[in-house]
């Protein structure tokens, strides 16, 4: 009986030796966990762009990663992803002297923490690169040139234009999304740029029922309609040019323009009054993307008429939902697509865009066969799960 209980002992120290060990393994290993802050991000969740790319790259990478990312106080950031630790600042001020508060006040704060690696993201935020030089590596990456868009007024270009000069003069690691953007900041950079591009994560998770509530709102009939969307509506996005091109072939469908258009009211003014004969929905940014890729499925035609680009979410979203496309032909949409998966216009050109959309409407087969192409060459080549692991060994390539 001695000995049995003494068995039964020896049995419970041992299991209890286990434990202890695997849970102080585990500790250990957190503990070992590279720090990484997250810096020049506003919006946690995603309201698109540079903010969808970074948080499917902090998805990734979260359990190799201590990961911390600062953004705009938002109450649903705390809980939005697991693994990962939020911090949130009040936005003090709107438009382009609120960012500017925001990447100061998110400076400081980084500039308290311990970490082995900061990584930066987005132009905007590129001047506050020397900070951290002495605090640890400092990783930058551009998501375009965003001094061509024409939301921004003299003074901000010059700030957006300077920003991008220490970009490429700093003594970060520099990474870009977009190829071409990458091919240009080679010609004169003294930091070789490397080129990363966007990715996706291709899933079903579409909002059915959401999704026909909408249409019925609208009065708008499954496979019927035309689809456009961005983040913000500004005149490089190309609505106008789309709505242009509409009103030549004296289009009588119902067209949906998705997005935000308050932020440029003259803009709106324009598009709402020059086209008031058309029939367009205006339904604002539609934030939640399983339902706005249910949309755009449900679509007849997707149209992407973007003046510039770094390398568009928005346009690889979209492929996903098998929808046929028609895009703009800049060099940004070239480089990740070709004729064999979307139906390209020339820029700005509405007539050319008029001369396309009549096309697809003759040819709905072909288009159809194009789109089943964009999707099979986005899961082979711009899976968020492969593109994840450049910036893994971009990690641990800095660290070494």
């Amino acid at each position: 009986m001695k000995i049995l209980l003494s068995k039964l002992t020896q049995m419970r120290m041992t299991k209890f030796t286990r434990e202890f060990h695997l849970t102080i393994e585990n500790k250990f290993k957190q503990m070992k966990k590279p720090k990484v802050i997250i810096f020049g991000v506003k919006y946690f969740p995603s309201k698109g762009g540079t903010s969808r790319v970074v948080e499917n790259i902090i998805h990734q990478l979260k359990d190799k990663y201590d990961i911390t990312l600062l953004c705009y106080k938002n109450k649903a950031a705390q809980n939005h992803m697991d693994g990962i630790k939020v911090v949130e600042f009040t936005s003090w001020f709107q438009g382009s002297l609120g960012a500017l508060f925001y990447f100061l006040r998110s400076a400081l704060y980084a500039l308290t923490q311990t970490f082995d690696i900061i990584h930066i993201h987005k132009i905007d935020a590129a001047f506050f690169i020397p900070w951290f030089y002495k605090k640890g590596v400092v990783i930058a990456t551009s998501h375009e040139s965003a001094y061509l868009r024409d939301k921004w007024g003299k003074l901000e270009k010059k700030y957006l234009m300077q920003a991008e000069k220490t970009f490429l003069n700093s003594k970060a690691v520099l990474t870009c999304i977009s190829n071409p953007l990458t091919q240009n900041y080679n010609q004169d950079a003294s930091n070789k740029v490397k080129y990363i591009p966007n990715g996706i994560t291709i899933n079903d998770q579409y909002k059915e029922k959401e999704a026909t509530d909408f249409l019925t709102q609208h009065q708008l009939d499954e496979g019927n309609y035309y689809f456009f969307a961005a983040r913000r509506i500004m005149k490089t996005k190309g609505a106008h040019t789309l709505l242009a091109a509409l009103d030549k072939i004296n289009y009588e469908g119902k067209i949906v323009i998705a997005g935000d258009l308050s932020h440029n009211k003259e803009y709106r003014h324009q598009l709402q009054e020059n086209y008031k004969h058309l029939n367009i929905i205006f339904p604002g940014y539609i934030s939640d993307l399983p339902l706005l890729l249910t949309l755009i499925k449900k679509a007849k035609l997707f149209v992407f008429p973007s003046e510039t680009e770094g390398m568009s979410i928005m346009l690889l979203e979209a492929v996903s939902t098998l929808t046929p496309i028609i895009a703009s032909d800049i060099k940004e949409n070239k480089e990740v697509f070709d004729d064999q998966h979307l139906t390209f216009f020339k820029s700005e050109d509405s007539n050319d865009l008029a001369s396309k959309i009549s096309w697809f409407e003759s040819n709905k087969e072909i288009a159809k066969r194009q789109a089943l192409e964009a999707v099979t060459h986005v899961k082979n080549n711009y899976s968020w799960s492969e593109i994840a692991k450049q910036y893994d060994g971009l990690y641990t390539k800095s660290l070494n």
